[in-house]
């Protein structure tokens, strides 16, 4: 049980360091948003866009990290 549970610490460390790098800045998208993309961050379609999945990708990742942790924690 131990080790499944360090297995899948480390593909959710390893997919959390992953999303976060591959995320841009909050002002890197300022000239986009001045010339019409502001629709992909407002609308409807943010979660279909690349941003939108890697914020989904950043969030699932990071509570499977904190509970496989806790997990590890608990089984010790």
């Amino acid at each position: 049980m131990e080790v499944v549970v360090r297995i899948l610490l480390i593909i959710a460390s390893l997919v959390l360091i992953a999303s976060i790098l591959l995320q841009s800045g909050k002002s890197a998208g300022m000239s986009g948003e001045i010339a019409g993309g502001a629709e992909s961050i407002w609308g409807k379609n943010k979660s279909r866009s690349y941003e939108g999945k890697l914020e989904k990708a950043t969030a699932v990742s990071a509570i499977i990290f904190v509970v496989a942790s806790l997990t590890l924690v608990a089984i010790q």
